[in-house]
């Protein structure tokens, strides 16, 4: 009788639906995330946030919405982690407050979570385990293997996943380094192993599919770095780059070492990150190399080298800070030597080229060109994957849309049909059965703003007064009303901010209070006692004043004080 129930319950697995439901990190760079059901199981890849774009005023940073995880929250598991950059770890602080699961990462990308977590007070509240490379976690119907991958962060990983309809590998951020800076080559043979098992579906990384070639080894950047540091001798060097790039941070250090340099490490995530991976052994410091930037002023400034953050122009970061002036202990002279060790993510061109342009303008001799090698796999790379797996289906992820476009025709040429070829929309629920693949349903998807401390209080409404604020400014009109004698008793007073300057429009602002006066008084007359509609009579007619006069569009707020 046991073996019968056992057999139906097996028979049931087997009838049911794969559903792999992305909910970010598709049409778009960063907020990478994707859920994958069976049954009563949801497991969680990944849980990344994305940076404000310029139109997002006010906004820190944009997390994905877990609409879909909240509603079916008693089915979610845990969150498989496969690297330690912000795109892939930092929406976990706001997700774990509404999905308090398991996480499970390989060491370093365990750390870099625990900082956050104890940064946010959610330590104590969070499970979490360390996975090794090899190694597999049961979590409800699904089995989880961790592959050793490479990628501009140690510790990278990509995922086996094991459903009952199939594998499922997701690559997460890859390239394929032969000599990597630390750690051992990216497992083709497990992937090739896996391809011989069968597997289903391939979700892999799209950002360099619109690549020719091989992305280069992350050690020829050592080399550049010897000829930069070899040309300044007698200059200081500041070096710029993403804070979570320990294998760049190892070789600016090596070399700082070889030419008898100097290190301060410069940028609060910049110090967090390489403390955090010393302590690990990520990354190897002679001793003496380091010192405080307090200590700077005690060596000669072509015995320092300064890395830091800010390669991407954000506004706060130290490099910023520099070139606009506004660092406390650093000031930029012509006397220095400034390398920009990134590619500027799509958006950041602009913010880039500002730090550029200020940091010339004090003097310095800035070095961005071939002092940066992509993390990511180009369609050489990609290809070499496909061929060692042989998925049924291809799910490209990770990139806009023209990346994912293009991920899907290189696939087209290795042999895969079309109508195996998924390009997906966040949200999108692509579900797999006997029957075959499909896009069978849409769920709440997008992201959520967040301001300070709130998340998803500023929606679109709220971003679109931001805008008209900062386009056009805003007029704000005082009056007293005594509603029963229906009298205006004071006012109106018109104060104007980001609009025009008062003190040189007195002519202007005296015809705009008789506009609002003689559109009140006409209100009162009527019987017009309602506040609302009094409101909204002083807008109208002051906003038609205000464009036929400067053809602007100032946000309107009248203030009613009743007596």
């Amino acid at each position: 009788m046991k073996k019968k129930k056992t057999e139906i319950a097996e028979q049931g697995m087997e009838s049911g639906r794969l559903k792999i439901i992305p909910l970010g990190g598709l049409e778009e760079i960063g907020m990478n995330m994707t859920a994958f059901e069976y049954g009563d199981s949801i497991i969680v890849v990944d849980c990344g946030m994305s940076f404000p774009s310029d139109d997002m005023l006010g906004i820190d940073l944009v997390v994905p919405d877990i609409t879909y995880l909240k509603d079916n929250l008693s089915r979610v598991k845990g969150f498989f982690i496969t690297h330690g950059h912000e795109d892939h770890i930092g929406a976990l602080p706001y997700v774990l407050r509404d999905v308090s699961v398991p996480i499970y990462a390989t060491k370093l990308t365990l750390a870099l979570i625990e900082n956050k977590l104890e940064e946010h007070g959610l330590t104590r509240s969070t499970k979490r385990k360390v996975v090794r490379y090899g190694q597999t976690i049961n979590l409800g119907c699904f089995r989880v293997e961790f592959i050793r991958t490479n990628h501009s962060i140690v510790d990278a990983a990509a995922l086996a996943i094991y459903t009952p309809k199939g594998i499922v590998v997701h690559t997460g951020d890859f390239k394929v380094d032969y000599t990597p800076v630390f750690g051992d080559p990216i497992d083709l043979q497990r992937f090739a192993e896996l391809g011989r098992k069968g597997v289903l579906a391939l979700m892999c990384d799209s950002t360099n599919a619109i690549r020719d070639g091989f992305t280069m080894s992350e050690k020829t950047v050592g080399h550049t770095f010897d000829l930069v540091f070899a040309e300044n001798a007698d200059r200081r060097i500041l070096v710029a780059t993403f804070a979570s790039n320990v294998d760049r941070v190892q070789q600016i250090i090596n070399t700082a070492y070889k030419f008898g340099r100097k290190v301060v490490v410069e940028g609060r995530s910049m110090v967090n990150v390489i403390g955090t991976a010393s302590e690990l052994g990520y990354i190897k410091i002679p001793d003496g190399t380091l010192i405080t930037i307090d200590q700077l002023k005690n060596y000669p400034d072509e015995k320092t080298v300064l890395i830091t953050t800010g390669s991407q122009g954000e506004s706060m970061a130290a490099l910023s800070r520099m070139a606009s002036g506004m660092h406390r202990k650093v000031t930029i002279t012509s006397q220095d030597t400034v390398v920009l060790s990134s590619t500027p993510i799509p958006g950041n061109e602009k913010a880039v080229s500002k730090v550029i342009n200020e940091l010339s303008a004090k003097g310095a001799r800035v070095i961005f060109q071939d002092t940066h090698v992509s993390g990511h796999a180009c369609k050489e790379e990609i290809k070499l994957l496909y061929s060692l797996i042989h998925p049924k289906y291809s799910i490209p992820v990770h990139g806009e849309y023209r990346h994912l476009s293009a991920h899907a025709e290189l696939v087209k040429q290795l042999g895969i049909p079309e109508e195996n070829i998924f390009l997906l929309h966040s949200g999108d629920v692509l579900t797999i059965d006997e029957a075959g693949a499909a896009v069978t349903d849409h769920v709440t998807a997008g992201g959520l703003f967040v301001d300070g401390l709130g998340v998803g209080d500023v929606g679109n409404i709220v971003l679109r007064d931001r805008h008209n604020l900062a386009e056009n400014g805003i007029v704000i009109v005082v009056l007293t009303l005594d509603r029963g004698s229906r009298q205006l008793l004071a006012g109106p007073d018109i104060v104007s901010r980001g609009f025009i300057y008062v003190r040189e429009s007195e002519d202007f602002m005296e015809e705009a209070q008789e506009v609002v006066t003689h559109a009140v008084e006409s209100a009162m007359k009527k019987g017009n006692c309602d506040w609302g509609k009094m409101k909204a009579v002083i807008k109208s007619e002051l906003s038609d004043f205000i464009w036929k006069k400067m053809k602007r569009d100032p946000m309107i707020l009248p203030i009613i004080m009743d007596v």
